[in-house]
């Protein structure tokens, strides 16, 4: 399992300790990664996702699952969660025709 958040592409970073000396050990800063079920409204399921806590509050705030899948760039979306995306854009589209 890969330490990166599935909705955000969030990943681990590369940094330096700095010593009161200022020597410089290299470190690594972890995303914090929640593992969280979301409920998609427009498929009416439920999924579990491994999401940055950043990436939970962006989804509350832009009012669900759907709305900020339907928002996001693909490119940065896991393929989980691009899948996911096309399911939605695709039941969208037939409530809209219908």
């Amino acid at each position: 399992m890969s330490r990166s958040c599935e909705l955000t592409g969030k990943g681990v970073q590369s940094g330096n300790n700095v010593s009161h000396a200022n020597n410089k050990t290299k470190r690594k800063f972890l995303p914090n990664l929640c593992s969280v079920t979301l409920i998609s409204d427009a498929l009416g399921q439920r999924y579990r996702l491994r999401v940055s806590a950043a990436a939970l509050r962006s989804v509350e705030h832009r009012g669900g699952l759907d709305a900020f899948l339907l928002k996001a760039d693909e490119t940065e979306l896991s393929m989980r969660a691009r899948l996911l995306r096309r399911q939605i854009v695709k039941k969208t589209a037939e409530a809209v025709a219908a």
